[in-house]
């Protein structure tokens, strides 16, 4: 979030993106996760940790007023908060196993927040039978923060033993979000406008300077990033997969398990990463999955997110970027397929596009959410990994044992979420019902490829 002059918190470019393109319902930006635990949770030690949490980050007590013109949204401090109206209990639905949690869960990603309250929910469903004791459901807008930001956040309601952990106290605060005013207004676009030029006069120094040492080198530097920009916002017209085509506001969910050191095994034998042999799962999963359908595929597109986070980062908002990569599908053999993958993304990673996010972000901002549908509604799925906790972790007395984040599909067929805790890959599949209908046979196809990726 970026301060004003009034010290009131905007949403960055990057944040109002991921608003904008909900005027496309199909492009929403809700993200559940699911916590499934040993025990009941102690309900008032539960409901401390999380309104401890709502101050460390002051954006879970705020609400989004929009601004006027291109100005982007401010988070203002609700003054109805209410904690009880965000964190309910409820006894699990049958059934009372994890399928029963995950149809509260599919509800929740599929409902719009309620626009006059801050944009998150907490939900504990006690009475399991099966699959664990208890489970809470956390739902909250992607605007708020990122996934490596959601872990972070985690920490604060989250302990390493199941007496608790020792917090230092919260220092109290007078400051006020308060509601935007014309004067604000103004102060953004003067101030914007000033940044704009200021940055503008400092990069034509810089390649000023630039093009009486090397002028070859900086034309083909500033040539290189507008290209780049453009890989970056190139429109996709069509879906690679003849069978994944349809798209819906529609929603189911699914769970898939693969130990973390063998998916690190594979991706190191691979000459990559666990990342690498993740996108090599879902990509040989993709690959049986069209064989079902009676189809071939010389290659996906796939929206992965890339993390711009720093360590010194405030914990709310976004601080990724969206790349669309074109992977090849015509390998069966893992350990080339890793390879290939590997070269692919890190190429990605070094494009000189990247690290501009907030500027493409506020360009596209600008344009009809019909345009931003289009670079986003047909691509084939959306991957991400997110590194969780390697040790064991506690919610009010009750120890996790499990936990799966299910990022929104955004116009993708269906997303695949790794959140790794202790020995395990816990991966969320949100699939798009138009999309892909037959959710079973998705998830065996990705057990299939994934099962091919550890064992060689």
């Amino acid at each position: 979030m970026v301060a004003v002059s009034n010290d009131a918190p905007r949403m960055t470019q990057s944040d109002m993106f991921s608003w904008h393109m909900e005027q496309n319902p199909i492009l929403r930006s809700t993200v559940v996760v699911v916590v499934l635990l040993d025990a009941s949770p102690d309900w008032d030690r539960f409901l401390a940790t999380v309104e401890r949490a709502a101050q460390v980050l002051p954006a879970m007590r705020r609400k989004l007023v929009p601004d006027r013109g291109l100005a982007p949204a401010r988070w203002v401090d609700d003054a109805d908060f209410d904690l009880n109206w965000h964190v309910r209990r409820l006894d699990a639905p049958h059934p009372k196993n994890l399928d029963g949690v995950l149809e509260v869960a599919r509800t929740a990603a599929m409902t719009a927040f309620d626009p006059a309250r801050p944009m998150w929910e907490y939900t504990l469903l006690d009475g399991l039978e099966e699959d664990a004791a208890a489970a809470v459901v956390m739902k909250f807008h992607h605007s708020l923060t990122d996934g490596v930001g959601g872990v972070r956040i985690a920490a604060e309601i989250m302990d390493f033993e199941r007496g608790g952990t020792e917090r230092e106290p919260i220092a109290s605060s007078d400051q006020i979000a308060p509601a935007p005013t014309l004067r604000d207004t103004v102060g953004w676009y003067a101030s914007s406008g000033v940044t704009v030029v200021r940055q503008s006069v400092s990069s034509a120094a810089r390649l000023g300077a630039r093009m009486v040492v090397r002028p070859l080198r900086a034309l083909r530097d500033v040539a290189g990033t507008a290209v780049s920009v453009a890989r970056i916002v190139e429109p996709v017209t069509s879906t690679a997969s003849p069978v994944m085509t349809e798209r819906s506001t529609r929603r189911h969910l699914a769970t898939l398990d693969v130990p973390v050191d063998a998916l690190a095994a594979a991706g190191e034998a691979g000459g990559g990463t666990l990342n690498d042999a993740f996108l090599a799962g879902i990509v040989l999963g993709m690959r049986d999955y069209h064989r079902r359908h009676d189809a071939q595929i010389d290659h996906l597109r796939v929206t992965m997110p890339m993390n711009l986070r720093h360590e010194d980062d405030p914990l709310g908002g976004n601080r990724i970027t969206l790349v669309r990569i074109r992977i090849p599908c015509d390998l069966d053999e893992p350990k080339k397929l890793i390879d290939r993958i590997h070269d692919i993304v890190m190429k990605w990673r070094l494009e000189p596009a990247v690290p501009l996010a907030d500027p493409i972000a506020g360009a596209l901002n600008v344009l009809p959410a019909a345009a931003v549908g289009a670079m986003l509604e047909h691509v084939d799925f959306l991957a991400s990994d997110v590194p969780g906790s390697p040790v064991p972790l506690y919610l009010a007395g009750a120890k996790i044992t499990r936990q799966y984040a299910f990022g929104p599909t955004i116009g993708a067929a269906f997303n695949v979420t790794l959140l790794s805790y202790v020995g395990d890959c816990c991966m969320g599949i949100d699939v798009d019902d138009a999309a892909v209908p037959d959710l079973d046979v998705l998830v065996e196809s990705l057990a299939t490829g994934f099962r091919e990726v550890c064992e060689t």
